[in-house]
């Protein structure tokens, strides 16, 4: 998808982030996952801070969104994983 290798290295070891906007954009999203959508005004004061908006916050909802829905479906599906995928589970 023409993300950085070393981007996709840092979210899938838990390393930090090249900027301090994507490590707060991992953070917030984090948050909103764990935290089933309610984060706090303290919680999103940073996000807000380094330039994201309101708009940004709906954006990650619906790409949560969108994944929950794709996954529930591959699983009632029984689609099969792709080969490269298969070292992650």
């Amino acid at each position: 998808m023409g993300i950085d290798d070393a981007l996709t290295h840092s979210l899938r070891n838990h390393t930090t982030l090249p900027t301090d906007k994507l490590e707060i954009l991992r953070t917030i999203t984090l948050l909103l996952v764990r935290n089933r959508g309610r984060i706090s005004e303290q919680d999103q004061q940073p996000f807000f801070a380094v330039g994201y908006t309101q708009q940004h916050l709906l954006d990650i909802i619906l790409g949560l969104a969108q994944k929950v829905m794709s996954n529930y479906v591959n699983h009632l599906a029984q689609t099969p994983l792709d080969q490269p995928f298969k070292v992650f589970i």
